[in-house]
């Protein structure tokens, strides 16, 4: 069986909440997914939240029974030492181990794929792991130096050229090298999932991906070099595409996938068509890594009405990675 591991995210937000909530509603996942967390907070939430399973804790995937919710005690956390909402170094040092724990079980192969819950970054920063979030944590952790951060959803896919850096940084960074790069991530991400012949979009920086330089250069001295070399090489591509259209043209059916230049010109129309639903894949691992694509929540933490729809669509993009 090819297992999952989810981890359980920050333990003051919303993440062992909807790992639970997913795990109960859908028999499917349960039957082939292993929580690495802490055991106090995740039998904390199965008492409110009703949870009808029973909780095993294993140490190898040997241990696996699906007939329980199977768990690996990552990092041990006491309720006593943090507040549900707040940010804590406790829960910073707590989300990082469970990833680490989840990535080194990953790369023994003892299970196929890591799905993360969120993690907060100013709570990561203060246990002293200097990370942006997940994705550079997956790259140092498995020693990848080529990757990018990709959106998934029904209505849009969108992957990035740079994501957590200033604006002003993220323009330096659309170089031919890197954006040729996410152009070629891209193609075989989608590859993996089942698309045969994927149909990509490339963004233009610029207002009117730069009206022939009048709005800027990058387009003629970066992004058209990257484009033209990777249609050369058998990549479908076309670009750059006006910032202000491409992302419709890709939720209309017109294009697979959009490489967005920065975070925000990405992460906005995905925001916007699928905030509760979107997933958020590291591509470029040599391991499978997806994710929620929503933070910790602190605001609705430890009430028990946080949605697991964008839980469950994570687990099922990992699925659909062959």
């Amino acid at each position: 069986m090819n297992f999952l591991g989810i981890t359980m995210g920050d333990p003051a937000g919303i993440g062992a909440e909807i790992v639970l909530k997913t795990l109960d509603k859908v028999e499917e996942y349960r039957k082939k997914s292993v929580i690495f967390g802490s055991i106090e907070v995740i039998e904390y939430y199965m008492n409110i939240l009703n949870i009808k399973y029973r909780l095993k804790v294993i140490s190898s995937i040997d241990e696996f029974d699906e007939d329980f919710i199977n768990m690996v005690e990552a990092y041990p956390v006491s309720m006593k030492n943090f507040k549900i909402g707040q940010v804590s170094e406790v829960c910073g040092k707590a989300a990082f181990k469970y990833v680490e724990t989840a990535i080194a079980w990953a790369l023994e192969n003892n299970i196929k794929a890591v799905v993360t819950a969120p993690l907060n970054k100013e709570a990561l920063h203060l246990a002293g792991y200097n990370f942006d979030g997940h994705t550079e944590i997956f790259a140092k952790l498995t020693g990848t130096n080529t990757y990018a951060m990709m959106l998934w959803s029904e209505a849009l896919k969108v992957i990035h050229v740079s994501t957590h850096t200033s604006l002003r940084e993220a323009c330096e960074k659309v170089k031919k090298e890197r954006v040729l790069e996410v152009i070629k991530l891209a193609d075989a991400a989608l590859k993996q999932i089942g698309i045969i012949n994927p149909k990509i979009a490339v963004a233009g920086l610029n207002p009117h991906a730069g009206e022939s330089g009048i709005f800027g250069r990058e387009e003629i001295e970066e992004i058209i070099p990257a484009v033209r070399e990777a249609a050369e090489a058998g990549i479908n591509v076309e670009g750059p595409i006006a910032p202000d259209t491409v992302f419709l043209k890709g939720y209309e059916g017109k294009y697979d996938i959009v490489v967005a230049m920065y975070h925000d010109q990405g992460h906005i129309p995905m925001k916007l068509l699928a905030f509760d639903s979107g997933v958020n894949i590291t591509v470029g691992l040599p391991i499978i890594r997806t994710s929620v694509d929503h933070g910790t929540a602190f605001d609705i933490a430890g009430q028990g009405i946080a949605s697991e729809k964008s839980m469950i669509n994570a687990i099922k993009a990992a699925e659909s990675f062959k």
